[in-house]
């Protein structure tokens, strides 16, 4: 019984021991850690040695960014015949045949829907705030196995057709860089502006 007793408390003590070992350990590792890294700061040098300065042209081909008043957009036109054409050909094999939700699955999520704010899914026509937003996404992003491989054109008549079938815009219509950005969109009235100076108020 008194062995047993000894070895318990050789346990503790010894459990102990380690515990303490490795938190002076951690500690006195943080601090050279700590060290080291004021200490590299001080040494880096002025340039690293990897890329370039780009040239204009290059920062124009990546500046394609489009605002919700429409700067950025680019000249051209498209309508929506052509642009139902183009969907079938770039569009229709991960978002359908037309665009809306039929429950099978695809890569691409549904972009038709009824304008409704509570409908669902959430699409062009129930979710997006700005027709701005569209064509900027579309022109950067799609279609997705060659992103950025559309026209201009291409992209006003993708925009144009996706439009019409979520029932914001008339058949006939043409779009261009000073119609687009004044099509209201059936969810703008869903979003706030953010006016918040920052401060305690922002969470």
């Amino acid at each position: 019984m008194l062995t047993k007793i000894i070895k318990t408390k050789l346990t503790a003590i010894f459990s102990g021991v380690i515990l303490i070992s490795l938190l002076a350990f951690k500690d006195r590792a943080l601090h050279q850690s700590f060290q080291i890294q004021a200490g590299d700061t001080t040494k880096w040098p002025a340039r690293f040695g990897f890329g370039y300065t780009p040239t204009a042209q290059e920062i124009t081909a990546w500046d394609i960014d489009v605002r919700p008043d429409g700067k950025g957009l680019p000249k051209g036109q498209g309508d929506v015949e052509k642009g139902k054409g183009l969907y079938t050909l770039k569009c229709a094999s991960c978002h359908g045949a037309n665009g809306v939700e039929t429950g099978a699955k695809l890569p691409g999520p549904a972009l038709v829907g009824d304008t409704a704010a509570k409908s669902k899914p959430k699409t062009i026509g129930n979710y997006w705030p700005y027709a701005t937003t569209l064509f900027d996404y579309v022109r950067r992003a799609m279609p997705y196995n060659q992103p950025g491989s559309l026209t201009d054109n291409e992209v006003y008549s993708i925009t144009a057709y996706l439009l019409n079938a979520n029932k914001i815009i008339k058949a006939g219509a043409v779009l261009n860089a000073q119609n687009l950005p004044k099509i209201i969109m059936p969810a703008k009235k869903l979003f706030i502006m953010d006016d918040r100076k920052g401060g305690p108020e922002v969470k």
